[in-house]
């Protein structure tokens, strides 16, 4: 094998010298084998696998073929048992003609991993074929006055089998005048020479019919016969001389039809006749089909395109005839200069596409090349383009194998398209170029990836259960099943939220949904994680975080504190007739479980036992009076007070209260001082004022003790994570947002005093000393503080 490497800017192209040198020196000893040529078709041709120390099974399992140049398929092989049989049967001659020996070298290649093996196969000749000479007759002109001795060249016969199989006798049929000499020529063949032992007499006998018989040395021998025909001419004592016994020229293989190869020339000295001189070929064979041979000038033409892959040497026999008969002959060595007609060749052997990325260096191609022209012509460089992970590697002999030279990555390039060009050094330089397709195949390296690190998913509260929520979503970038994303509920941190009973995932496409119907005031947020998991092998996996905020509903209508609204005896509020207007009567109190602007509270007179007598504040349920009172004004009066929300749409509730105007209270429930029947009527309503008084604040007291406690079980119960923020806009001018709490803005403490004398009892107006009693806060701190007290003093 040659195989010649240039330096060329390509560093790629250095191809590894040291790794082939060692792979040539440990393939030199080749295995060889011979077998006649024509043996029948599956013959055995020996056991390969043994006599290159393979294992049996070794073949099938590391994938082995039979490489032959031109991928023709002379043999083939049974992987199973190693024997190497004998694909069809194998003319020597076809295959190798006059080459010997014939032996054709092929290549055991094995793919997994990457060996190869040298192999012969060696013809033997068998005697197949009969000499044959060029014509049926030969014809001889011999003057009669020729002397004994004389020689006279023969055509030789043609004989496809070699050595001794081959042309090895010629004999004539007897007679008293010639016989036949066998004699050896330059390159091997034998041919006849006619040689005269008696004078001939033409006036005796002017024509003689012989019968040449060549003779091979095959068992058992075969022959060619042919008819040497010998016209006697009248005496002609000079045969033609040529100037040069050889001729040796070099033709290009490339040379154009009818161009000179070389212009022979004899010389006879007769005169006359007998001097002129014809030139011709001697022999018949293919020459007569490449040559011609002017008759007269002795110019020797091209009449075929040479070609010095199929023949690179041929010797022609030129002979002179006179007008006599006599011949002299000369012999033509041309010699086929090979030019670079033949661009290289590349026959792939195997090729693994798609190739799995993230693998280390793996084989991907195995091809060999060959160029049939020869000496630089005939050498081979080959390479790949530069901006390619790939990496040509020498092998054995002409072959190479493309091997990946770093890792793949298919998600950043799927498919190579390779360009293999393999260069000759001829002048000029032709080249082949060969194109292959390697496709990178997915493996599982890439995780789902969430298009979020954390999602925030909004459900009004008293939700339909199944309601669908939100969706997560992930990608991932790899292929196939490593590519389809599954989702599921990653177990929450949380052990005391019952995740599994809130919401469920959709596995197939990350969908959400609340199981149950979620409730704002048990539960304002709550968060668990998503994974994503690909099908790949193995699975790979992520996960993002989802927090769920329950927006509050408006499913809470105001609950009135106070004044207790639970058809106990009503509480009277006392107010003097004598109070200025904007006194302050009494506050109702209210809360509103929702939120936001869902508990933004407002107050509203609806009825009234006289109009235009008592107000309400819109924004903190403060009864006030409206104008000064008269005496004129009823005692008793009933108030209906409505307490709306800001919801959507609004809830209410309403509140009743009952007002009894007395007059500085000594008239009339105080009798005067003079009159002792009055005043033990003063003292009876004095009694009834102040257990009256007592027995409703101790009611009231008890009535917001028990409200709070409640309250506070129920948000104990809560799994409450976080609250939502009050929406944005503006705060109605006539609405306060208690967070839970009413109108407990702030507390008052009120003082009743009895002042006797000597003459009229005075009953104090009834005003608020201590407003500190209710601090404003958060809606927890409201919740907790929501008792109204009021406490009495007496002087």
């Amino acid at each position: 094998m040659e195989t010649a490497l240039a330096k060329t800017p390509q560093k790629r192209q250095v191809m590894f010298l040291a790794i082939l040198l060692l792979l040539w020196e440990a393939g030199s000893d080749a295995v060889r084998y011979s077998i006649p040529e024509e043996t029948e078709s599956g013959y055995s041709v020996g056991n390969l696998a043994k006599d290159l120390g393979l294992g049996m099974g070794e073949l099938a399992t590391r994938g082995a073929r039979i490489h032959y140049k031109g991928n023709k398929e002379l043999l083939q092989l049974d992987i199973k048992t190693g024997n190497l049989l004998l694909y069809k049967k194998l003319d020597r001659e076809v295959l190798c003609g006059a080459t010997e020996p014939c032996i054709l070298h092929f290549q055991l290649l094995l793919e997994n991993p990457v060996q190869f093996f040298q192999a012969d196969l060696q013809l033997a000749d068998i005697n197949d074929h009969s000499p044959e000479f060029p014509e049926r007759e030969m014809l001889l002109k011999i003057s009669e006055g020729t002397q004994p001795g004389t020689v006279f060249p023969l055509k030789i016969a043609q004989d496809f089998d070699i050595g001794s199989n081959t042309v090895q006798n010629y004999t004539i049929s007897p007679n008293s005048h010639f016989h036949v000499a066998t004699h050896n020529r330059g390159d091997g063949r034998k041919y006849p020479e006619l040689v005269l032992d008696k004078a001939l007499d033409r006036e005796e006998r002017p024509e003689l019919s012989l019968t040449l018989t060549a003779l091979d040395g095959g068992v058992p021998p075969r022959s060619g016969t042919t008819t040497v025909r010998i016209v006697v001419l009248d005496n002609n004592d000079n045969a033609p001389e040529f100037l040069q016994s050889l001729y040796e020229v070099q033709v290009p293989e490339n040379s154009p039809l009818n161009s000179l190869i070389v212009a022979v020339s004899a010389r006879d000295l007769d005169a006359g006749a007998y001097g002129s001189v014809a030139y011709a070929l001697f022999q018949g064979d293919e020459v007569t089909q490449l040559f011609v041979v002017d008759q007269i000038t002795g110019e020797i033409r091209l009449k075929r395109a040479l070609d010095f892959e199929a023949t690179p040497y041929y010797n022609l026999e030129i002979v002179a005839t006179d007008g006599g008969g006599l011949s002299g002959k000369c012999t033509v060595a041309i010699e086929v200069v090979d030019v670079n007609d033949n661009a290289p060749e590349l026959t792939l052997s195997t090729l693994s596409s798609p190739t799995p990325e993230n693998a280390p260096e793996t084989v991907v191609a195995v091809f060999s090349v060959s160029d049939p022209d020869s000496g630089d012509n005939g050498r081979m460089i080959c390479s790949i383009q530069n901006d390619l992970p790939f990496l040509l590697k020498p092998t054995f002999k002409n072959f190479y194998t493309l091997v990946t030279q770093r890792t793949l990555d298919r998600e950043s390039q799927a498919e190579y398209n390779i360009t293999i060009t393999v260069t000759d050094l001829g002048t000029p330089r032709l080249k082949t170029e060969y194109n292959i397709t390697v496709l990178v195949s997915d493996v599982n390296d890439n995780a789902p990836s969430f298009t979020q690190t954390s999602y925030t998913l909004f459900v009004r509260e008293n939700n339909s259960p199944a309601l669908h929520i939100g969706s997560v979503s992930a990608t991932d970038r790899d292929s196939g099943a490593n590519a389809q994303v599954t989702y599921s509920l990653l177990p929450p941190q949380d052990t005391h939220l019952p995740l599994a009973s809130l919401v469920s995932i959709n596995a197939d496409n990350g969908h959400l949904f609340a199981l149950q119907s979620l409730d704002y005031e048990a539960l304002q947020a709550f968060e668990f994680r998503v994974g994503a998991t690909d099908r790949g092998s193995p699975a790979l996996s992520s996960e993002a975080l989802v927090r769920v905020l329950v927006l509050d509903a408006n499913d809470n209508s105001p609950f009135v504190l106070y004044p207790l609204q639970n058809g106990s005896a009503p509480c009277t509020e006392l107010v003097p007739r004598a109070a200025e207007p904007g006194y302050l009567v009494t506050k109702v109190v209210a809360v509103d479980g929702d939120s936001g602007q869902n508990a933004w509270l407002s107050f509203q007179l609806l009825k009234a036992t006289e109009p235009g007598l008592f107000g309400v504040w819109a924004h903190n349920g403060e009864v006030r009076t409206a104008r000064l009172l008269s005496e004129r004004d009823a005692a008793k009066h009933r108030l209906l007070v409505l307490v709306k929300d800001n919801g959507e749409p609004p809830r209410s509730a309403t509140a009743t209260l009952h007002v009894l105007l007395v007059d500085g209270f000594s008239q009339p429930y105080l009798p005067l001082p003079e009159a002792a029947p009055a005043q033990v009527q003063a003292d009876s309503l004095t009694v009834y004022l102040v257990v009256a008084l007592a027995s409703v604040s101790s009611l009231f007291l008890f009535s917001v003790l028990l409200f709070v406690a409640v309250r506070l079980c129920r948000r104990s119960r809560a799994a409450s994570v976080g609250r939502c923020s009050v929406p944005e806009g503006p705060f109605p001018g006539h609405l306060v947002d208690v967070s839970g709490t009413g109108t407990l803005s702030q507390s008052y403490q009120y003082e009743v005093c009895l002042s006797g004398g000597s003459g009229t009892n005075e009953f104090k107006f009834l005003k608020p000393i201590i407003p500190n009693f209710l601090p404003q806060g958060t809606g927890d701190e409201v919740g907790k503080t929501a008792a109204f007290r009021n406490s009495f003093e007496f002087n």
